[in-house]
């Protein structure tokens, strides 16, 4: 079996990883509906999901244990479990709306999202889904964006695209828009924070319907399901993790695309930045990444310079074949019984890695990972970027 070979760029060096190729995969219907119940189930998330089907073999041993684990972890309240048919109805409509379904591991999945640990167990795409074959770009920056900061995205994008790569971004007013414009002769896919049958804002009605015929648009969550706060940063590291690096043309001081720079550092990518001048809160953003070892960019020329390596030699595709999970054995009972007060102890609101945890309570990865898991499914503890975990403290 061939390996993956992924690099990482890290400020200005990079390094390349060999992954362990996983199989090419395929679901049956069954197995697909019970991966879309286990993800659509109250306290699982991507990281949960991935450590429950590591556990458990599949999706559906996975469900039948979900109440007993979180009423281990304290939680009083059954736990919301997403039916059968609620699953079959979603699967329908995606269906009917001509949304193609990926799952993580099967073909068609970006390859450059599959290996971070939060990566979605599902995606719903609308378009031409063969452009995420090509390896991605990603141009983000603010939503009230200057004339010249969105002539320069524009720019960007369309000799990217002219590059052959896939100019991604969130469909946002302002920078987002038109990176997507400038990239609609090529490839450009669209990362939504809502379903992705969910015109959000609504004035970009017109370029949906263009990257849908043009292009490609993927989300994670449910269709019909509107953008809230929240789904915001989830977004944003779909959009750092389908490309091998991140450009921000605008962004204040504080703002989403900052939050998609700090994905992409620590997803190992490449983080460009175009400069501006200090007189601009837009351009405080781009110039504090260049403080913090950003590559300066100007034209598409800088980036790909960026990413050249990688570009010479892209990923490897995995050797196709029959997926066959292997469950991990779990720890005995007793253990994780006795453990899991001495985690609760040392959890608190203050965030901490599992790495410390591990450590400080001086217990096997195992055990500190099952009980994490009760701690999830119960709704006591919140998993942050990092891997690091904090404890609620309401259940």
């Amino acid at each position: 079996m061939n390996p993956i070979a992924v690099w990482l760029f890290l400020g200005h060096h990079a390094r390349m990883l060999t992954l362990a190729a996983t199989p090419a995969m395929s679901l049956s219907d069954s197995d697909l509906r019970d991966w879309l119940r286990l993800i659509r189930s109250e306290n699982v998330g991507p990281i949960t999901f991935h450590r429950l089907l590591r556990q458990y073999g599949t999706a559906a041993a996975a469900l039948e244990s979900l109440p007993a684990l979180a009423r281990r972890g304290g939680r009083g309240k059954p736990l919301r479990v997403c039916s059968k048919s609620a699953a079959e109805r979603e699967l329908e409509a995606a269906g009917k709306a001509g949304v193609t379904v990926l799952a993580h591991g099967t073909p068609g999945y970006p390859r450059t999202l599959a290996p971070l640990e939060d990566s979605p167990p599902l995606l719903f795409a609308r378009g031409h889904v063969a452009l995420l074959e090509r390896p991605g770009v990603a141009i983000v920056g603010a939503r009230n964006a200057s004339l010249n900061g969105r002539k320069l995205a524009h720019r960007l994008a369309q000799d990217l695209a002219r590059a052959d790569l896939l100019v991604v971004s969130g469909m946002a007013r302002g920078i987002d828009t038109a990176a997507h414009r400038g990239a609609l002769g090529g490839a450009t896919a669209a990362v939504l924070a809502g379903g992705v049958d969910v015109v959000y804002p609504p004035e970009n009605q017109e370029l949906y319907d263009a990257l849908t015929q043009q292009g490609l648009v993927v989300s994670e969550m449910p269709l019909g399901e509107a953008p809230q706060a929240r789904h915001f940063p989830r977004r944003n590291r779909i959009i750092s993790g389908m490309a091998l690096g991140v450009v921000v043309v605008e962004a204040a001081g504080r703002s989403g695309s900052l939050i998609t720079a700090r994905l992409a550092g620590e997803q190992g990518r490449e983080v460009f930045a175009v400069p501006g001048s200090p007189l601009d809160a837009r351009a405080a953003g781009p110039n504090g990444l260049l403080r913090d070892g950003a590559t300066l960019t100007e034209t598409a020329d800088d980036v790909l310079r960026g990413l050249a390596d990688l570009l010479r030699a892209p990923l490897a595709e995995p050797d196709a074949a029959e997926f066959r999970a292997r469950p991990a054995s779990p720890p005995p009972d007793a253990e994780v019984d006795a453990a899991r007060e001495i985690i609760v102890e040392a959890l608190g609101p203050v965030p901490v890695t599992v790495d410390e945890l591990i450590r400080g309570c001086q217990l096997s990865v195992s055990v500190v990972a099952t009980v994490l898991l009760e701690l999830e499914l119960a709704g006591r503890l919140d998993r942050l970027p990092g891997g690091r975990v904090a404890l609620l403290t309401t259940p």
